[in-house]
């Protein structure tokens, strides 16, 4: 199946045969007119990837093929076909937005891997366009000694040369986008694009777009084609980020996209391949989505190859210190400060804090402090957290006007499970329940502490 459509605008009837037919052996999908006029047309209706043309043509020229067409596609490129004695009018075609020339007489070699670079060449451009942001901030740490995120990091190397689907699992904040990219980095992939998208700030349509691209006209407001995330992504790593929140008409097209590895852009009709790792992320059961009805089944099985659960900050309470440490010296260097660090009071603050928003409301606290404190230590009066979820001197289950009785209730098997060195048999003793409905429990909680080697089933 072709991946690439090709237009090719000549008046010679011959020339234009031979280039029909050398793209068509090459594997593109082609296009033929036999003046600009209609090329142009066929551009604007249908789209391609890359347009060949001649330059002596009448009435209108190669040249202003290449204006027009750079007007309608800024991203397709255009390779012009001239003879030798008119090289002068290939360079001005060039300063008007040509990718290339190639001087006739050529075999279809010659053309085939000028065309070959030129998709090469608008492909890059448009992956460093996107990209360039990205880059720009630099990448997020894995900052964590527990054994809970030394499990996580041998995962990640154990998964990551290969080409699975990854579904990363946990609370808001715990830091799944870190894990994705430190998956991709760690990968075969490392030197090709990371992209990401976020499915629960965009509406079905934009999301559709945006994950698919769109062809020029395909509804109001596409006035050029837009090239999708999943094509940007080509033989690199595409991250769905909460992927619980794209809506179930959406789900079947991205299931045979994950299946099949191809699809069609929003307006289109061109099947397009392509080889994009797929990895999401969710705060959300799933499984209980799966159960209301609001996300396919299938959808969560194909995702759900490899899972990765990343516990909350309270369950791994001894890399607090860490972390504090490596955000004081980020936001030290970004805010040219030169706090020394953090006083025993608020070390001691820092671990008896729930905290709710796990890693992230840490990072935003600290450098919240390091901006506004003028002091040489950090108290805890230089941070706003809240009250009532801070634990001094416990250790048991902490409940609170507010929580949810579901809230409780998973407070108290994790407490209780803490408190049983993670044996499960022991901890469903002290919670009177039966091992099977303790391991459902944490199983919808996300939770992946090893239990015991044998486990009674009740």
């Amino acid at each position: 199946m072709p991946k690439h459509t090709i237009l090719v605008i000549d008046d010679e009837p011959l020339m234009r045969e031979y280039v029909e037919e050398a793209m068509t052996r090459a594997g593109y999908a082609v296009d033929v007119a036999d003046n600009g006029t209609d090329g142009l047309s066929l551009l604007e209706k249908k789209g391609h990837d890359a347009v060949i043309t001649d330059l002596k043509m009448a009435p209108m020229d190669g040249i202003e093929v290449v204006r027009r067409a750079a007007a309608l596609q800024p991203d397709t490129p255009v390779l012009v076909m001239t003879a030798y004695g008119t090289i002068e009018t290939a360079v001005a075609a060039l300063r008007e937005g040509a990718s290339d020339y190639i001087l006739k007489p050529f075999p279809p070699d010659a053309l085939e891997l000028a065309v070959s670079r030129a998709l090469d060449r608008a492909r890059m451009l448009r992956e460093n366009r996107f990209l360039r942001a990205e880059l720009n901030r630099g990448l997020p740490a894995m900052i964590g000694d527990s054994p809970a995120m030394r499990a996580v990091q041998e995962q990640i190397r154990k998964i990551a040369d290969s080409r699975a689907t990854v579904l990363i699992r946990g609370e808001t904040g715990t830091g799944k986008e870190v894990v994705s990219h430190a998956i991709h980095y760690a990968s075969p992939r490392s030197d090709r694009p990371f992209i990401k998208v976020n499915c629960a700030a965009l509406s079905a349509g934009i999301l559709e777009s945006e994950l698919f691209g769109h062809e020029r006209g395909a509804f109001t407001g596409a006035h050029e084609r837009k090239i999708g995330r999943f094509e940007l992504a080509d033989n690199g790593s595409l991250l769905l980020d909460e992927v619980s929140e794209i809506g179930i008409e959406l789900q079947s097209k991205l299931l045979r996209a994950l299946q099949e590895r191809e699809f069609e852009r929003v307006g289109g009709t061109q099947t397009i391949s392509v080889d994009t790792r797929i990895i999401a992320t969710s705060n959300r059961n799933l499984e209980q989505a799966v159960e209301k009805g609001a996300f396919r089944s299938d959808l969560f099985f194909r995702l759900n190859v490899i899972s990765i659960a990343l516990p909350p900050l309270r369950e791994r309470r001894d890399d607090i210190p860490l972390l504090m440490e490596h955000f004081l010296a980020r936001f030290n260097k970004e805010n040219g400060r030169r706090i020394r660090g953090f006083t025993d009071k608020t070390r001691k603050l820092f671990l008896d804090y729930d905290w709710p928003g796990n890693v992230r409301e840490l990072q935003n606290a600290v450098e919240r402090a390091v901006i506004l404190s003028s002091d040489d230590l950090l108290e805890p009066q230089h941070f706003q957290l809240n009250a009532a979820l801070v634990m001094p001197g416990q250790t048991g289950p902490q409940f609170r006007a507010g929580m949810t009785v579901a809230a409780m209730e998973k407070e108290l098997i994790l407490q209780t499970l803490a408190q049983a060195g993670q044996n499960r048999t022991r901890a469903a003793e002290l919670l009177a329940i039966s091992v099977r409905t303790l391991r459902n429990k944490l199983k919808e909680y996300g939770y992946s502490a090893g239990g015991d080697a044998t486990e009674d089933e009740e």
